[in-house]
């Protein structure tokens, strides 16, 4: 049998880059898609972050 060819969707995780640096305990993360042909760049998106009430940028992590 021939292989799979490798998925073109990955799941990645979002972190809060704001609350890191905070100090405060916890942490804000988000689990989403991509699509790794059209996006090769690391996903950098604004999403709310319940600990601080507020939007933040959440960063891909490995």
């Amino acid at each position: 049998m021939a292989k799979k060819a490798k998925e073109a969707r990955v799941q990645v995780i979002l972190e809060c880059t704001e609350h890191k640096d905070s100090g405060m305990p916890g942490t804000s993360r988000y689990v989403t898609t991509k699509n790794r042909k059209n996006t090769t760049q690391r996903l950098e998106l604004r999403k709310y972050n319940p600990i601080l009430r507020r939007m933040t940028i959440h960063k891909e992590i490995k």
